[in-house]
């Protein structure tokens, strides 16, 4: 019997030092048995809000050359996911659906996993202009899963989100533009102590909360990682509320050792066990309003 190895292209920064990006999504993937073809839109020494950080970006063609030479390949037809996650403008957004579009073309069964990086509570929008409305009028309609912040759900949804019938509302509003499943990262209504992670899809409407850790300074890559997690246990299991159960356990494994340790990154490579076997700490829930 031949085992299908899922394949999923991780379109995403690259960095040497630290674990944002690709380097916090592709060990995770390829640890759970997924092959992982990292396509990396920059190349830096750490995520940009280090001290005297440097690095290339990668123009749009870059990745316009590299899907072009899979192709000839024919190898696009083996992938069945592709990941977006921060994309630094407009032109590298529409490269990137480029890529999305020509891979569907091969493989119809393949689903895009969108991650809409435009800001944070409380940096605010910190990304190009333009990139709001590349996100919902390009790359949502495309997607099947998309997994927003608070802050970006509001974006998304025109209001402030004050509590869990919001955050429903919100979901349902980023639904109308395209994905099947969404996820909702960071929200922060109801408890100060506690944080949740809202998924709605053709199931209902789930949540899984968890205490929330007090950082000095949080570490980067969180939102990168869980959205690799969960792209995975997805395709491995089918079950969007397992595969956030999962992802949410795992994460909040790697971000409890990195808080009890006092690490200013991920400690991804130290929680190995808690990726390759998630924990049964935290369990979903499902909304009835």
């Amino acid at each position: 019997m031949v085992v299908h190895t899922p394949v999923v292209l991780s379109i995403q920064s690259h960095v040497v030092y630290g674990h944002v990006g690709n380097r916090s999504a592709v060990f995770p993937l390829e640890l759970l048995g997924i092959e992982t073809w990292p396509l990396n839109t920059v190349q830096f020494s750490s995520h940009s809000g280090k001290p005297g950080w440097k690095g290339s970006f990668f123009p749009s063609q870059h990745i316009t050359d590299v899907i072009d030479a899979l192709k000839v390949l024919a190898v696009l037809k083996n992938c069945d996911a592709i990941i977006s996650g921060y994309i630094g403008n407009v032109a590298m957004g529409e490269a990137i659906i480029g890529a999305v579009k020509q891979i569907v073309q091969a493989n119809s069964a393949a689903l895009y996993c969108c991650d809409p990086v435009m800001g944070d509570f409380p940096e605010g929008y910190y990304v190009a202009p333009g990139l709001f409305d590349f996100f919902k009028q390009s790359a949502l309609p495309l997607a099947t899963i998309v997994t927003p912040n608070q802050f970006e759900a509001e974006l998304f949804y025109g209001q402030s989100i004050q509590n869990d019938a919001d955050t429903a509302k919100a979901a349902d509003s980023i639904h109308a533009l395209g994905p099947a499943i969404v996820i909702i990262t960071s929200c922060r209504s109801g408890r100060s102590d506690s944080i949740k992670v809202m998924l709605s899809c053709k199931a209902g409407k789930y949540y899984v909360e968890t205490p929330l850790l007090a950082f000095d300074s949080a570490p980067k890559g969180s939102g990168d990682l869980f959205t690799a997690l969960f792209l995975g246990h997805y395709l491995l299991t089918h079950d969007p509320v397992l595969a956030l159960e999962n992802s949410t356990n795992t994460i909040w494994s790697i971000l409890e050792l990195t808080h009890e340790r006092g690490l200013t990154e991920l400690a991804i490579l130290q929680s190995a066990a808690a990726i390759l076997l998630p924990p049964k700490r935290f369990t979903a829930h499902r909304y009835t309003f």
